[in-house]
């Protein structure tokens, strides 16, 4: 287990959260085109309405697509 995997997993525990359905990479791939390609500050906001989403019920992987796409279009 890695650093990040163990904050997650200190993080989950804390918020009462499985730390096992955690999309990870899909949550810093957003994080990594929203900071490159839209500001710097959008990166942690984006991440937050990406959990707002799924806790909504959308699919993580699929939320997380949409947000990299808008993000990327934003750069053209």
């Amino acid at each position: 287990m890695n650093e990040l995997d163990e904050w997650v997993a200190e993080v989950s525990a804390e918020l009462g959260l499985d730390p096992t359905g955690v999309p990870v990479q899909e949550v810093l791939d957003v994080a990594r085109d929203v900071a490159h390609n839209v500001l710097r500050p959008g990166a942690p906001v984006s991440a937050y309405l990406l959990g707002l989403a799924v806790a909504a019920g959308a699919d993580p992987s699929e939320a997380a697509a949409r947000i990299s796409a808008l993000a990327l279009r934003k750069a053209r």
